[in-house]
């Protein structure tokens, strides 16, 4: 951010090489902050969020893309919530779209693996 003198916008995305790491490319996503209740502006922005990624993972021929649990922890967005979101969007967005990406939802904690797979199911 300093480099390029501004912050990023919440709910875009951008890419990057992947340099070391073993994929070719990094998406970053500034996701909303939850203090408070959730708003219907909260939900929209990180919805926003998973369409730019997955736009741009297209946009750049990846076969697959992984995401973390976007706006949870001490981004306050509620895990369930959250998670309900994801799930939503990557379907519509691969329904719409016809697209045969690949996506891993990668989650850190048991709780967060169970929400995951109970909207999986």
């Amino acid at each position: 951010m300093r480099e390029q003198g501004h912050y990023e916008p919440t709910g875009q995305a951008k890419i990057t090489p992947g340099y070391n790491l073993p994929s070719q490319y990094v998406l970053h996503t500034v996701g909303p902050i939850v203090s408070g209740r959730l708003t219907e502006k909260d939900c929209e922005l990180l919805k926003s969020c998973y369409l730019s990624c997955l736009k741009l993972a297209v946009e750049n021929g990846c076969d697959s893309i992984a995401f973390c649990c976007i706006s949870t922890g001490v981004f306050g967005f509620p895990q369930k919530e959250a998670a309900e979101i994801a799930v939503h969007t990557v379907r519509e967005y691969k329904k719409e779209t016809s697209s045969d990406i690949k996506v891993i939802f990668n989650v850190f904690k048991n709780e967060d693996l169970v929400i995951y797979q109970n909207i999986l199911q």
